[in-house]
């Protein structure tokens, strides 16, 4: 790849089963100019990663079929050098804890800061923030 032409736009799973949630974090992302490949349930979501290199998942705790820390034990068997960002509609420290020890890179609470989000995002994928946002 010539180094002065600009990379592709990152690939991010979002897995959260509250579609209004999915709905608006999609936007955010897509508006900072990434790809969203957004999965309402776990199931489907653990299909596609292991089929597909993902540099990113943002993962809900609490969702009904299969609970967030589920996912992520599959997802760190799955694909250990994926970076993983939870949002969780309840503060719970105990989860807080458990996702941290296995290495998920931001955790944010709904509703959280956008911007603070969109720089944990840059931050986990190692890309500049556009728009003076600083890293």
């Amino acid at each position: 790849m010539n180094p002065l032409e600009p990379s592709p736009p990152r690939t991010i799973c979002l897995v959260d089963d509250d579609t209004s949630v999915l709905k608006a974090v999609s936007r955010l992302l897509t508006s900072a100019g990434f790809v969203v490949q957004a999965f309402s349930e776990a199931a489907p979501f653990l299909a596609y990663i292991s089929a597909n290199r993902v540099d990113l998942v943002v993962l809900d705790i609490w969702m009904k079929q299969m609970t967030g820390l589920e996912v992520l034990a599959h997802l760190c068997s799955l694909s250990p050098r994926t970076r993983i960002i939870i949002i969780t509609g309840r503060e719970d420290s105990v989860v807080k804890s458990i996702a941290t020890q296995v290495g998920a890179v931001g955790f944010f609470l709904k509703p959280f800061d956008d911007e603070a989000f969109l720089a944990a995002v840059h931050h986990a994928l190692g890309t500049a923030a556009e728009h003076g946002t600083k890293v």
